[in-house]
């Protein structure tokens, strides 16, 4: 029997596989089919030889695909064409947004006093829809297209349709809301892409179709508020996304919702020219419990979809032991209450019947967590980490002491959910920005909501750039990322030191500041890379501009001094009005000397003139450095079959080995082998398997094995095999 190998990365996604076919032969199917070679000269074909299919959308920018309808019986006739790459069904990209903490302030809104509008500047908005029929979004909404259905209405999914979407018209109201909400450009105009149906799902074909449409209608700016958890930079999307922002497109991207780990950003995301954004803070007021005679703070973290915090006075605890049955009178009290066993919903509400002012859960094992109230309760509800919960039963509950109410005001922290990079491969510093995304009231179906997530922070910067767009109509997309990068300001942790760059790329958007900055830094993130050699010299590129009228001196500061790196800087240097010139900035890496027990060396080099001082982040991995050699799994029955699957996997680097396991995924036990490969080349690996070779029907947990030289490295996910399963 094997032994179940442990899972060593952060990543993995449930696939729950199901055949896209319908139950009737004549449903009316709407699909994407990727093609080889020229996609007009396919269309042609199928329209001759396919007459009852219809060829709804031909795109051949960023991909080679037709947008086809018809009856299952007539599309399966074009499963077996020669030229025909894959058919993709519904499954694969999911939104960065989640619902928002209560908080006790005047809630954030995104619009400052800016002297621009966004008047003229074309804005996409590839995601679930938008209600364009919203007071504050029909202004402004121009128009777009509908990817999952194939037509011209790109509304959000409605009930009668499947689980309805909200998403989309949150983020659009974001960037250019124009009624009783303001979003950040609210005379910008709104193009909505619905690349997302039911639930908020689509593959990755369908993203890259919604790409090339908005390309071929001229917008200025794309937002994509959602990813998957492929950190690579030449996943499908991101090759899009580069190829769009080369056409002159710029393209913002949310981060991800994987953190607080490392390497969590995920595709379209890492791609090199989008700009990736994280999720800050904004001004929020955030209360904490505080014992008076014993001087200590005791963080709370108020669950999702419960009532603000906002209690005035101090309160004695109670600890409640629900498996116990009678409750106590808690009149007058905060319940106290373990996790685990049933709901925080049915805790919640206990302690509400109870006549509990309050009630804070403490965790079941270290550390705090975030939770969730699946329906109202009257009272506020907030977690706390196991550790403050067992001091408070063995500090305060025994002399009947009272906790009091407090409340600090934070703004510029991270936000724990937002994704960090590096990306693999090229070792990318993403994100490449921050903004706000917690607790962010905008525009839904019906009405305003707050909601958190990358997802949130991704249109602030959309919107930001439609500014600045509008106040410089020639500026492309490397111009208007540098202004809006140059010009961000670092945010710091406690100690008062800066955050990493892995955490906040070049920091917070100053949108004030970027609409006309003196100096345009370009590629202003130095990546040294991974250094393999124990004594190595890397260096990049930075291109620095003068946007004044005068002459402006420049210089470099280098990190401070540390053991095993020599950095060699520019001299001082001058730049005439308009004038730029292109830097190099050299490291002298010695391995012998340097902490090979950090994953990551990572700091800051300071560019200075005359009156602004620049943050430039700069990031290299070591020989010692670990990171994700395997992710993505997606196992799918191929379109029309029962009894062929496909699957398809992300390496970052080649591998000798490489094997799909299955295990029980109750008792862990061994079952079989259903994929071996040796001598595996980097990148998108994928193909087909039969059902012989995948064997017995049933739920595994899939166990992908990479092995490179001694090195091995392990993912785990389930699968599905077979159609009897939900």
């Amino acid at each position: 029997m094997k032994k179940l190998l442990i899972m060593t990365l952060l990543l993995a996604i449930v696939i729950l596989a199901s055949p896209i076919q319908s139950t009737g032969l004549g449903e009316q199917k709407s699909m994407i089919i990727e093609v080889e070679g020229d996609a007009n000269k396919w269309k042609t074909h199928v329209e001759k030889y396919y007459p009852r299919i219809e060829v709804v959308q031909v795109y051949d920018t960023l991909l080679q695909a037709l947008a086809v309808k018809g009856s299952q019986s007539h599309l399966q006739q074009l499963e077996q064409a020669e030229f025909v790459k894959q058919i993709f069904p519904v499954q694969k990209y999911q939104v960065h947004a989640n619902d928002s903490m209560s908080y006790l302030f005047d809630k954030y809104t995104p619009r400052e006093q800016l002297p621009y509008t966004g008047k003229g500047v074309k804005v996409g908005v590839i995601d679930t829809g938008i209600d364009y029929e919203h007071p504050d979004l029909r202004k402004n909404y121009k128009g777009g297209y509908d990817v999952v259905d194939l037509d011209g209405d790109p509304m959000e999914t409605k009930q009668h349709q499947g689980a309805p979407t909200l998403h989309g018209t949150h983020v659009a109201g974001i960037i250019a809301a124009n009624g009783e909400f303001k979003g950040m450009a609210p005379d910008a105009e709104l193009y909505g892409y619905r690349a997302l149906g039911p639930g908020g799902m689509g593959t990755s074909v369908q993203v890259i179709a919604a790409i090339e449409q908005a390309v071929e209608d001229d917008m200025d700016i794309i937002n994509l508020s959602l990813g998957n958890t492929i950190n690579g930079p030449d996943w499908p999307t991101s090759i899009a996304v580069n190829k769009a922002v080369e056409m002159g497109v710029s393209m913002v991207i949310s981060n991800g919702n994987s953190g607080p780990g490392v390497w969590t950003v995920g595709s379209p995301a890492t791609a090199v020219d989008a700009i990736g954004v994280g999720a800050s803070t904004p001004p929020i007021k955030l209360p904490y419990l505080y014992a008076y005679f014993e001087r200590k703070n005791i963080p709370i973290t108020p669950l999702v979809g419960s009532t603000a915090w906002d209690l005035q006075k101090d309160y004695p605890l109670q600890n409640i032991d629900l498996a116990k049955g009678k409750m106590p009178d808690l009149r007058g009290k905060i319940a106290l209450i373990k996790r685990g066993e049933i709901t925080f919903t049915q805790k919640a509400q206990a302690a509400e019947r109870a006549g509990a002012v309050a009630a804070v859960i403490y965790n079941n094992e270290e550390g705090r967590f975030q939770g969730g109230l699946e329906e109202e309760v009257s009272i506020p509800v907030a977690s706390i980490s196991k550790e403050s919960g067992e001091w408070i039963i063995e500090n305060i509950l025994p002399d009947k002491k009272w906790l009091e109410t407090k409340y600090k005001t934070i703004q510029d922290t991270l936000a724990d959910f937002s994704s960090k990079g590096p990306v693999t491969w090229n070792w990318d510093i993403k994100p490449d920005i921050l903004a706000p995304g917690v607790a962010i009231k905008s525009t839904v179906p019906g009405g305003y909501k707050e909601l958190q997530g990358t997802s949130m922070a991704a249109p602030h910067v959309a919107g930001a750039l439609a500014l600045i767009k509008e106040a410089h109509p020639d500026w492309g997309p490397h111009q208007l990322k540098a202004a809006l990068l140059t010009t961000a300001s670092p945010i710091k942790k406690e100690t008062g030191e800066f955050l990493e760059p892995i955490a906040q790329g070049m920091g917070r958007i100053q949108p004030q500041k970027a609409i006309d900055p003196p100096t345009f830094i370009y590629n202003s993130r130095l990546t040294f890379g991974r250094v393999l050699k124990d004594v190595e010299t890397r260096e990049a590129t930075v291109t620095i501009k003068n946007r004044t009228d005068e002459r402006q001196e420049y210089y470099f500061k280098s990190p401070n001094q540390m053991r095993g790196l020599q950095w060699q800087v520019p001299m001082s240097f001058s730049l005439g009005a308009g004038e730029q010139k292109a830097v190099q900035i050299k490291v002298k890496i010695d391995q012998r000397q340097i902490d090979l027990s950090k994953p990551f060396h990572q700091g800051w080099i300071t560019l200075h003139d005359e009156h602004n001082t620049y943050h430039l982040p700069y990031l290299f991995l070591t020989k010692k450095t670990d990171f994700p050699r395997v992710m993505g799994l997606e196992f799918t029955l191929k379109p029309f079959t029962k009894e062929t699957y496909q699957y398809q996997v992300y390496l970052p680097l080649e591998a000798d080995e490489f094997q799909i396991d299955l295990y029980n995924p109750d008792t862990l036990r061994f079952e079989r082998t259903i994929l071996s490969k040796q001598d595996v080349k980097r990148g998108v690996v994928k193909g087909t398997l039969t059902k012989d070779e995948v064997g017995e029907d049933g739920i595994y947990l899939a166990v992908l094995t990479i092995q490179k030289g001694n090195m091995k490295q392990t993912f785990e996910t389930k699968i599905v095999i077979g159609t009897e399963y939900p």
